[in-house]
């Protein structure tokens, strides 16, 4: 087994054996781990072109219909602090399955709503479903793989959930205007059943009965504080869920700035977030390759410096769309570089917690996310400055956290 060139600390490595026996990292398998991890981006973003329709048909406006979106972050993050530590105690299997099925019954709830309320009310259970499959996806790699494999497998998963927001506008406009807004629905459904049924016959439970963990309330609260002050799992983490927080800021800033201030069509707006994919894809391919020349701790942080480049270029250059991209290109650049490897940090000395150790991570992301949303809206600043402001000083803050892990 290929080893990691650096590791965080002596410790490390000691508490990093696998929960089963590893196995071989396959396009097909990794294919599957990006589904899980992918499912839920695309049932947030697949709507956003439908809500003109959505709105003219539950008689609501477009500014009412954020609230589908809100109450799915809410939900998100709050039940994934509870399936990690499910699932470290149960396993991860029925947990997925679980998971999968009500997601798909949130989308027959959305499917068939005909006011607001019903809408929002599908959207949580399918968000309730939704965040097992995010958070164990990464805990059933760090169940399977170590070292490079590790970083290899979540440098995937990582590009799947980046390029999730990027389509899925493109694809939810295909939809809405060839089958109707309740049809982006059915095709999330579509897509679950269709990842539960393969999880099913091509992997099945990951995490081995010796390696369970107790649970109860107490269990659980100890095994979240424990992980808060270990400075292996909180430096990474919070850095990274920085990193993260500025990612979201763009996808919610970038609307305005390219449609209001640069005239940009709705399409236009489409296409360039779908190259923003190319982008990530190709960092997520380097990631692993640097890792193992450099080790995970410097090719993070050479991801975390080459963001911050593109942050200040983007605060302190021309406001122009051709500079534009090419700052937003060195962001996502940097971006896709740092986000599977300080992932893979986080979560490497903590195979027997991984559940709680990726769910307590989703949730610190989702949360770095929404701050860096509701501050960016309230800075009193131009939208193109203030999300400059909001990328720099979100990397800033998560290169100077970053540091703590040596």
């Amino acid at each position: 087994m290929t080893q990691v060139t650096e590791s965080i600390c002596p410790a490390a490595e000691a508490e990093a054996a696998p929960a089963v026996q590893q196995k071989t990292l396959t396009g097909e398998l990794l294919l599957l781990l990006a589904g899980l991890a992918a499912l839920g981006a695309l049932a947030t973003n697949i709507i956003l072109p439908t809500f003109p329709d959505m709105g003219r048909s539950l008689d609501v406006s477009v500014k009412d219909l954020s609230a589908t979106l809100s109450s799915f972050f809410i939900a998100f993050a709050l039940g994934q602090l509870l399936v990690g530590p499910i699932s470290d105690r149960f396993g991860r299997k029925w947990l997925v399955l679980g998971g999968l099925a009500t997601f798909i019954v949130g989308s027959a709830v959305c499917a068939m709503a005909t006011s607001l309320p019903q809408l929002i009310s599908g959207r949580v259970i399918q968000a309730l479903g939704v965040c097992a499959t995010s958070v164990l996806s990464r805990a059933i790699a760090r169940d399977l793989f170590d070292g490079a494999q590790l970083a290899r497998a979540l440098s995937l998963i990582m590009v799947a959930m980046a390029a999730a927001p990027g389509f899925s506008p493109l694809l939810g406009g295909a939809f809405n205007s060839l089958l109707g807004w309740r049809a982006t629905f059915g095709l999330v459904a579509a897509l679950a059943l269709l990842l539960g049924a393969h999880y099913l016959t091509r992997l099945g439970e990951t995490h081995i009965a010796d390696k369970r963990s107790a649970l109860s309330v107490a269990d659980v609260l100890v095994s979240y504080r424990q992980l808060l002050r270990d400075g292996r799992f909180v430096a990474p983490a919070l850095s990274v869920s920085l990193v993260i927080g500025a990612l979201y800021a763009f996808f919610a800033m970038a609307p305005d700035i390219l449609m209001i201030g640069f005239g940009h069509s709705a399409l236009e707006l489409g296409l360039l977030f779908a190259a923003t994919v190319f982008v990530v894809f190709a960092a997520g391919l380097l990631a692993p390759r640097l890792a193992q020349r450099w080790g995970q701790a410097i090719a993070a942080r050479a991801g975390i410096v080459i963001a911050l480049v593109g942050s200040l270029a983007l605060l302190l250059g021309p406001e122009d769309f051709p500079f534009f991209c090419a700052a937003l290109t060195l962001f996502l650049l940097g971006m896709g570089l740092v986000n599977p490897l300080a992932t893979a940090i986080a979560l490497q000395p903590f195979g027997k917690q991984a559940g709680a150790a990726s769910a307590l991570l989703g949730f610190m992301q989702m949360g770095c996310a929404a701050v860096a949303i509701i501050i960016g809206a309230n800075l009193g600043l131009s939208t193109y400055t203030a999300l400059g402001v909001i990328l720099t000083a979100c990397l800033c803050s998560a290169l100077l956290i970053f540091l703590a892990v040596e």
